[in-house]
């Protein structure tokens, strides 16, 4: 009587798991359906329709397209950019952790850097886009709208994203010249100084294509970043200069070095107090959340600095 009940259960089981398995492979085939992605690893499957995003560094990129991003890496959690949209989102680490990543059940994953991409493939598709593949905020919205098919979306955040650049523009006619120049610099704890161009991050995407000013004379963009010594600072000099600090200890001596010498101190952004020193996280970021952020960071710590000297 027990194997004759214990039979009879076991064949009940399969019977009910026989009909999950026919209904979640229909609402799968129905759903989740998938389409081919060219990528510089070759042809990929992914979604059409992504639900499960996992990605080490291309949170703000998936959040500008309304992507549905439940991991990302632990530098999108210094952005202050994106502290609201990733409340509920998880840190997948640096390097990110394939076992944290599986038990999150992605159903994409994007990646900036592939270490762990063969692991990561074996959890979902895995879609590597190397740092540098976009080269202005258009490119980067369209690129992510495509790959998670969220291309109304896209098309409304480069409309806004339009419409913020336009509005900064008209608030800094009659507050700078037309002719005026507008450096962005970087300054390492080594004491090291850069200069950076316009995709690079440290506002550069917003001082040069979206409020459209003018780059110093020697900074071409060519190089997108460059090492200056010291003793040719004042030829890379602008008449508004930006200048972030990478300071990781937080001890302030390089910055320290650097307004104490007496290049710096002779530069005329410095004399005209045109000069701006600006928070590491808060300018270091390029995505195209951030940069629209930055847009009016920029545009009123130059329009106050204006105000401030009438």
């Amino acid at each position: 009587m027990f194997r004759r009940k214990k039979w009879l259960y076991l064949s009940g089981m399969l019977i009910l798991s026989l009909c999950l398995t026919a209904c979640g492979g229909t609402n799968n085939s129905e759903d989740n359906k998938t389409r081919e992605f060219e990528t510089v690893k070759g042809t990929i499957d992914v979604p059409d329709k992504p639900e499960r995003i996992v990605t080490d560094y291309y949170g703000g990129e998936l959040l500008s397209v309304d992507a549905n991003v439940i991991g990302v890496g632990p530098s999108a959690f210094d952005n202050p950019f994106l502290t609201d949209l990733l409340k509920d989102v998880e840190d997948v680490g640096d390097p990110i952790n394939p076992e944290k990543v599986l038990g999150l059940e992605p159903d994409l994953i994007v990646v900036m850097y592939d270490d762990d991409y063969e692991a990561l493939s074996k959890i979902a598709p895995t879609v590597y886009i190397p740092y540098g593949t976009t080269e202005d905020i258009d490119e980067t919205v369209d690129l992510f709208a495509d790959l998670t098919g969220k291309k109304e979306e896209a098309a409304q955040y480069l409309a806004d994203f339009e419409e913020k650049a336009a509005e900064g523009r008209d608030k800094l006619k009659g507050i700078i010249d037309p002719e005026d120049t507008f450096g962005i610099y970087e300054l390492t704890n080594k004491g090291e100084l850069w200069m950076f161009g316009d995709n690079f991050g440290r506002g550069g995407q917003v001082l040069y294509n979206a409020l459209h000013l003018n780059m110093p004379d020697k900074n071409t963009g060519e190089e997108g970043t460059e090492q200056l010594s010291m003793e040719v600072l004042p030829d890379y000099a602008a008449d508004y200069m930006f200048l972030t600090t990478y300071d990781p200890e937080n001890d302030g001596e390089a910055l320290k070095d650097l307004r104490e010498s007496s290049i710096w101190k002779n530069l005329d952004a410095v004399k005209n107090d045109t000069v701006f020193y600006n928070d590491f996280d808060t300018f270091y970021p390029y995505d195209p959340i951030s940069v629209q952020g930055q847009i009016d960071l920029f545009v009123d710590m130059i329009v106050d600095r204006y105000n401030e000297e009438q």
